[in-house]
């Protein structure tokens, strides 16, 4: 491939913002220098990117992306090509996807079934975490196995009886498994019981439309099962993360468990900092567009999340990006919110968003790239390789033009989705030009990747646990 030279930008990561030239050799970073060294001047290289006014960062990595999930007789809209295309756009170079075990199905059945999806597609890297929805023996054996191929971190939902949930009994067996093998435990926290009985409630009344979705699926019910999965981890020694945490009342009990000194971790979503119910409330079926699951809350729920953002109550920002057309997949729950495919469209946004967070005074830029690129690749095992601009590290480098306006829009995003949940929002930065180690995928806004460039990446242990 040669050698790349990013010169004249300001580095950004999350321990530093140095004036640094980087040199990229063999898909890997080969050494940053300073503007004030004479080593940068030395350096040769068949390309050199010109990125003088502009910020050079990490290539984002998103944790929580659902790409042809089959969910509510549909399937989420994008595909490992088209998201993965999307991602790349939006200065991701990682995604980290959930394969999924049916019932009754082994593990590697699931797996296989999600790398058949993805092989040969991918315009960026991607690894897998595992669906835990069987728990029964061989299933947890085979935990041992997947996390010595690289798949280390298993989900497993409080939600959705009939269809991924697990009880406590099932969700403690697992946590007990992965105390042993070193994996990392995620839970989908929502009394999955108790909200079918208010969802039942609320369509025999006559409740039907989107907005019901979030008044069923109520905040102390987010928050009991985020203190109810923390209680079994306790019990079985192993480490927690919480997904897509939307309510301040389960980021208190996230606070809680870290003021103990216990191994929790939680994620945020961008449209639980920048969307509310208020769009969940839009006239007519409009509201269906925002129906996801944690729910959209009332605006004041997001001053809570910004705060654990900046102490480290909350880790991670993914998308959580699970997308469905407004026409002919979301429209199937007109008359029956519980019927709406769950999920939002995100992965080219997350970047952009979040730096618009920090010209809005939300975070700091070391924090924007610690909760998109670095705490991301060390939750889950990647960190060193992804995440970071250091010597040794995989070159995903996005040259980011801090000062570019946009308009987020359906009519201009490259996801395989017929809305935007941002639309006609003005957001101020974008990715320019964006390498997946040393290829040039995004060139000035025009994409120059390729499906197939990007390559599965085996996952080591969780960097924030004891092992």
């Amino acid at each position: 491939m040669g050698r790349t030279i990013v010169r004249g930008g300001l580095v950004v990561t999350a321990a530093d913002e140095i004036e640094a030239d980087v040199l990229i050799e063999d898909q890997k970073i080969a050494a940053l220098a300073t503007r004030d060294s004479a080593a940068g001047e030395s350096w040769s290289a068949e390309r050199v990117i010109d990125a003088t006014g502009k910020y050079v960062i990490p290539g984002g990595v998103d944790v929580h992306t659902h790409m042809e999930l089959p969910f509510g007789g549909t399937a989420a809209s994008d595909t490992f090509a088209t998201g993965t295309v999307a991602a790349a756009w939006g200065g991701t170079t990682t995604i980290v996807d959930f394969a999924v075990q049916g019932r009754g199905q082994a593990l590697r059945e699931g797996l296989d079934t999600w790398f058949a999806k993805a092989e040969g597609q991918c315009a960026v890297d991607y690894a897998f975490h595992m669906i835990l929805s069987d728990v029964t023996g061989p299933s947890l054996r085979e935990m041992d196995r997947l996390v010595a191929e690289g798949i280390t971190s298993f989900k497993l939902f409080m939600a959705y009886p009939g269809v991924f949930y697990s009880d406590d009994g099932q969700i403690l067996r697992a946590m007990q498994q992965a105390a042993g093998n070193g994996a990392l435990i995620m839970t989908h926290a929502e009394n999955g019981i108790a909200i079918d009985v208010l969802v039942a409630q609320a369509l025999a009344a006559g409740r039907t439309g989107p907005r019901h979705h979030g008044e069923v699926r109520a905040a102390l019910l987010e928050a009991e099962a985020t203190h109810r999965a923390i209680a079994l981890a306790r019990v079985a020694g192993a480490p927690l993360y919480v997904v897509h945490v939307s309510a301040r009342e389960a980021v208190a009990e996230l606070a809680r468990a870290r003021d103990l000194g216990l191994p929790v971790f939680g994620e945020t979503c961008p449209q639980y900092l920048f969307l509310s119910t208020d769009q969940l409330a839009e006239p007519g079926f409009e509201g269906a567009k925002y129906v996801c699951s944690t729910p959209l809350r009332p605006r004041e729920h997001q001053a809570a999340l910004w705060r654990a953002l900046r102490t480290d109550d909350l880790q991670v920002v993914s998308t959580d990006h699970c997308p469905f057309c407004f026409s002919g997949q979301k429209d199937l729950g007109r008359g029956d919110f519980s019927r709406i495919p769950n999920g939002l469209p995100g992965v080219e946004n997350r970047m952009d968003l979040l730096h618009q967070a920090v010209l809005d005074g939300h975070l700091t830029r070391r924090r924007w790239i610690d909760l998109a690129c670095a705490a991301p690749a060390r939750m889950f095992g990647l960190y060193g390789r992804k995440g970071t601009l250091a010597p040794g590290a995989d070159a995903d480098l996005v040259v980011y033009d801090p000062a570019a306006v946009q308009t987020l829009s359906a009519a201009t995003h490259h996801m395989n989705v017929d809305y935007s949940a941002y639309e006609g929002r003005r957001v101020t930065g974008r990715a320019e030009t964006v390498l997946c180690r040393g290829s040039v995928v995004v060139d000035q806004r025009r994409f120059t990747g390729r499906a197939g460039h990007g390559r599965f990446q085996p996952r080591g242990l969780s960097q924030y646990t004891e092992h």
